[in-house]
């Protein structure tokens, strides 16, 4: 984890700010221009309640049948909230995230659910790894069930709807920069399915169409199946 007080450059508009990792009795938080970001799993209680939860458009997409215990990999974690929901729909969960200041927002965040007893149990099946999620699965030894993706990309981050402290996390992480290679080592690591988060009017993924989508107002899930891809990816 990195020190409390690093100092990290965020460009906003056309001036700099400073932001730093700051510890308070809430835990970890990035703050600056006047922005703060701290991961909340408890903020995520509401939906995963008996009867909600099953609700879940991404729960829904990434429900695998015959299976007590499916693993899941969400290999863009950000603040992991997404994993969490998985997890509270019994996935255990790797969660995989390569910038270094949202990962130590994620451990802290994930350390004081694991202390919560309202939050305990889910967390317990959620592991974080901070690496790089395409490399990573190139190597992975086991085979998961699921592979989810939400990656950035310029579309998302222009949106208005994005709320305003999820701009230093916009500061932090590029839009996904090599679509195709993030889609080729889902693929290439044989889960059952790779789910795909997209804006509800979204391009897919990569270009490639998905076997079926489950969609919302906001946001749409496309699910691939690996074994109906036709044509490698760059």
């Amino acid at each position: 984890m990195r020190k409390s007080n690093q100092q990290i450059e965020l460009a906003e508009s056309d001036e700099a700010c400073a932001a730093s990792l700051q510890r308070d009795e809430r835990g970890l938080a990035l703050v600056g221009g006047g922005m703060e970001l701290r991961g909340d799993f408890s903020q995520l209680l509401p939906r995963v309640r008996k009867g909600r939860l099953a609700s879940e458009l991404l729960v829904r997409a990434a429900k695998v049948r015959g299976c007590t215990e499916p693993w899941a990999i969400d290999a863009t974690a950000g603040l992991g909230e997404d994993s969490f929901l998985l997890a509270a729909a019994g996935f255990r969960v790797r969660m995989y995230e390569s910038d270094p200041t949202i990962a130590a927002l994620v451990r802290d965040a994930l350390a004081r659910a694991q202390a919560d007893p309202k939050l305990a149990d889910i967390a317990r099946r959620m592991e974080l790894f901070e690496e790089d999620s395409i490399e990573a699965m190139t190597h992975l030894g086991d085979t998961p069930d699921v592979i989810y993706l939400d990656p950035m990309f310029p579309e998302r981050r222009k949106s208005a709807a994005v709320k305003k402290k999820f701009q230093l996390i916009h500061h932090l992480e590029a839009p996904c920069q090599n679509e195709g290679a993030l889609l080729a080592a889902a693929i290439s690591a044989s889960p059952r399915k790779v789910v795909v988060k997209r804006p509800a009017k979204g391009p897919h993924l990569a270009g490639v169409k998905p076997s079926h989508s489950l969609a919302g107002k906001a946001v749409r899930y496309d699910v691939i199946t690996p074994a109906s891809i036709k044509v490698p990816l760059a």
